[in-house]
């Protein structure tokens, strides 16, 4: 008995800490993952924006981005290829955190495996280590606690 409570122990905290936040809205430029409300506030960089309200309306070039388009997916163009951001790799937040860099991260409930991807660092207001499937695992969200 207490086998099967402490397995539902740990899946309950493994699914609350991992719950998607609805309220977050990704915008992508380039290759690297923002957010609309990001890219908002710099209006004087940005040329245009493409709104996709679902991944299968997703062209083929942002397909790999289909896991974030739950509340649909934005293109962001800047203008003359300058963005007013800095951006980072997922690896290199693992790293920071003395995680290994391959450590899939968590960014506002949506698990990210490619660590490879690149997001404006401007994403990362708050990071927090915490046991995720019984491995240390970083979770980042948009918005200051």
């Amino acid at each position: 008995m207490k086998k099967i409570l402490y397995s539902l122990f740990i899946f309950a905290s493994a699914t609350l800490f991992a719950q998607k936040n609805p309220n977050v809205k990704f915008a992508v430029s380039g290759d690297m993952i923002g957010t609309v409300a990001m890219f908002e506030s710099q209006k004087d960089f940005v040329q245009s924006t493409q709104v996709y309200k679902t991944a299968a309306s997703l062209p083929q070039k942002l397909k790999k981005f289909s896991f974030l388009a739950d509340q649909g997916l934005t293109e962001v163009k800047f203008k003359k290829d300058v963005s007013p951001f800095d951006n980072i790799s997922l690896a290199s937040f693992n790293q920071q955190s003395n995680l290994p860099k391959d450590t899939p991260v968590f960014v506002e409930g949506y698990e990210f495996k490619d660590t490879s991807m690149r997001v404006f660092s401007e994403i990362a207001q708050n990071l927090e280590v915490k046991d995720y499937n019984g491995v240390k695992t970083l979770f980042i969200t948009s918005t200051r606690k």
